[in-house]
């Protein structure tokens, strides 16, 4: 009778260890999915980025077409934006592997390199408005983060009904040189924080007013 106790519990650690490595594996591999998806988007994302950059280039160069600049640039935001979404969603789902937060670290510094793309474009043409949102990444801070919450859905609801907006959400505190040196470039102080046009900073957002002030 005892044998056949112990038995039975061997039998059932057996098959809780197999279903435990069994939903890891699964859930490995549903993440390692997700992550080829979204360095699929971002290998789309960052050619839009050349294009856009030579595009601006080349205009620049030559005769200034602010309206081509225009929609060229906010094109590639929006599909990044979107993109960037997309990859929340599946870094929520999934905290197995560090993939997602790499992945979302290469988003960053490909609006990093959109952003440092308009400084110039922004200095000649005035038929759009550039945001860039500098925000903690990933923060422990509940308040922070609710702040920060409460920022991001000011910001889409103003993108939504604004189609001249060039919104650029970016972690600030993802260790990238680039993005470290354009925060005190631009005097940033602390986050989240929303740079306007590169010449506002803004520290505080409760209602959409404030910063529509602030906009051409």
């Amino acid at each position: 009778m005892l044998k056949s106790k112990k038995h039975v519990f061997w039998e059932a650690l057996i098959i809780t260890i197999v279903i435990f490595l069994a939903g890891l594996f699964l859930g490995m591999l549903v993440e390692t999915n997700n992550s080829n998806k979204i360095s699929n988007f971002y290998l789309q994302s960052e050619i839009s980025l050349s294009d856009a950059t030579a595009t601006s280039r080349l205009i620049e160069n030559e005769n200034l077409d602010c309206e081509m600049l225009k929609e060229s640039n906010i094109r590639v935001a929006d599909r990044i934006y979107e993109e960037a979404k997309l990859l929340e969603l599946y870094e929520d789902s999934g905290k197995i592997t560090d993939n997602m937060k790499l992945l979302h670290k290469k988003y960053d510094l490909l609006r990093a390199l959109l952003w440092i793309s308009n400084q110039e474009s922004l200095s000649k043409c005035e038929n759009y408005n550039m945001i860039v949102y500098l925000y903690d990444y990933n923060t422990e801070d509940t308040g922070k983060k609710a702040t920060q919450n409460v920022w991001s859905k000011i910001l889409l609801n103003i993108k939504s009904q604004n189609s001249d907006i060039l919104l650029l959400p970016i972690a600030a505190n993802q260790n990238l040189t680039t993005i470290e040196y354009l925060t005190e470039k631009y005097q940033v102080k602390q986050f989240p924080a929303l740079v306007i046009n590169n010449n506002q900073i803004l520290y505080q957002l409760e209602t959409a007013e404030p910063l529509l002030d602030l906009l051409n």
